[in-house]
């Protein structure tokens, strides 16, 4: 499948020993944009990222747009086509410490992975295309066509600086094509283009009883306990069985097309594998629908975090004053954002009681994307993954989402190619992130052969 004598594979094959050290170094900042305290550390990243795009002929800068830096790199190219690259550098908090094997911003690399605080989710995936346009720049002398990296740093905060950017004077960029890597491979020995993004609808929902926390003996069963009606309420969002019964919540779903019905057939996903990866006793979800419906068609709830009440050592009695749950709403193609939020936000608030009073903060979050499969450049990008994994590509969807996208086609309209290079098993967002290196170093052929050939 690969050209003979391509110089650069070649070049990349050379060089990846040095690579992987490069990237080790961009992985030891912990650019937690979440954190305040780590501003610091997330600006040395934004700084040291800039000098190594600029160390290779590059024209990159920090552009201040509020929150954290945008990074903003340029190469002029043989062509007039222009291919915008994006990604993020900031992380996830790297909690809990005590299961992680290895230090977070610690990498170390181990039956050929590496391990590190942001390995796949994104730093290892989009570097892998920072690679290949210095393979292509030193083996050419100059790229085939116009590149622009934007890489953001709050995308894992919700930030909208890059939004912000984009609507303003990042709109006359105009690419004919953009270019994601922030999401998953089919499996380990198969690489995907993902046509479909799940949205999402971040909030936080606070229930307050009492001024203070009050004795459970002097004060149980004559007012209302914020835990308790805060359970209630969660409790009446999603059935045992995993469906969701806010009402209205499946109206705007969209079925499988046929095409993607006979897809999902032929990639012969195995549910056992998830059970293995995620470490569950078995598979739980909405009734009537496979794994991968599920994952990438459906949409759901999710409690992300709850707390409220005691939670030192042994056992304090009390009501607590305040209970609250962060949650999340994922969201499929047809299912718009406002109307979705509204749905979501009024059933709860019907159904909270008036002993307690409720409070509902919005996040943020975007809305689903679907792209279609038969766009050139996404056949392209087919080609070119076929060239860097030697490998048949398939389609799939993802269950994530990356709400930035949404800003990305309102302003420029071009086709998105959504590589991904990493797998869910990676742990994105969880101890022991990492990411395999074989991928990294075929990736990198993949995206010198798309700039090539886009």
């Amino acid at each position: 499948m690969k050209e003979n004598g391509n110089r650069q594979d070649a070049y990349i094959d050379t060089h990846k020993d040095r690579f992987i050290e490069e990237l080790k170094a961009f992985l030891r900042f912990p650019s937690v944009s979440a954190q305040q305290a780590r501003d610091a550390d997330t600006m040395a990243c934004a700084q040291w990222l800039r000098a190594h795009l600029a160390e290779l002929g590059l024209d990159a800068e920090m552009v201040d747009q509020g929150g954290q830096p945008i990074i903003v790199a340029r190469g002029a190219g043989a062509s007039g086509r222009r291919v915008a690259v994006y990604g993020h550098y900031d992380v996830q908090p790297e909690d809990p410490l005590d299961l992680w094997h290895n230090g977070p911003f610690d990498p170390i690399v181990k039956d050929n992975v590496i391990y590190a605080r942001g390995a796949t989710d994104d730093k290892g995936q989009f570097f892998a295309h920072v690679k290949a346009v210095e393979a292509l720049l030193q083996t050419e002398g100059r790229l085939p066509c116009n590149v622009v990296f934007l890489i953001e740093g709050e995308e894992e905060s919700g930030g909208e600086a890059l939004a912000r950017y984009v609507r303003s004077t990042g709109k006359d960029l105009n690419p004919d094509a953009l270019v994601i890597s922030d999401g998953d491979m089919h499996d380990a020995n198969t690489p995907a283009i993902n046509y479909g993004l799940r949205g999402i609808v971040t909030f936080e929902v606070t229930i307050t009883g009492p001024d203070h926390d009050l004795h459970s003996g002097a004060y149980g069963g004559a007012v209302a306990n914020p835990a308790v009606v805060l359970a209630q309420i969660l409790g009446q969002c999603v059935s045992p069985e995993g469906r969701v019964t806010i009402p209205g919540f499946y109206d705007d779903v969209i079925p499988l097309e046929d095409w993607e019905v006979e897809n999902i057939r032929k990639l012969q996903f195995d549910d056992q594998t998830l059970v293995r990866d995620t470490g569950s006793p078995r598979l739980h979800g909405e009734p009537g629908q496979g794994s991968l419906a599920r994952l990438w068609a459906r949409p759901t709830f999710e409690i992300n975090g709850i707390y409220g009440g005691y939670q030192g050592q042994h056992t304090k009695t009390i009501i607590p004053s305040r209970a609250a749950a962060k949650l999340s709403t994922r969201l499929v193609p047809n299912q718009e954002y406002d109307a979705m939020r509204d749905r979501v936000f009024d059933y709860i608030r019907s159904i909270c009681p008036d002993t307690v009073s409720l409070e509902i903060t919005e996040f943020g979050g975007g809305p689903p994307v679907l792209i279609d499969t038969a766009t050139p450049e996404l056949q392209v990008a087919m080609d070119a993954l076929r060239h860097g994994f030697n490998a048949e590509p398939v389609f799939t969807r993802s269950g994530g989402s990356i709400p930035i996208i949404t800003t990305f086609a309102q302003q420029w309209g071009c086709p998105i190619i959504l590589m991904g290079l990493g797998l869910d098993s990676d742990g994105p967002h969880s101890p022991n992130e990492h990411f395999s290196l074989d991928s990294f170093v075929k990736g990198i052929k993949a995206s010198a052969q798309l700039l090539k050939t886009i």
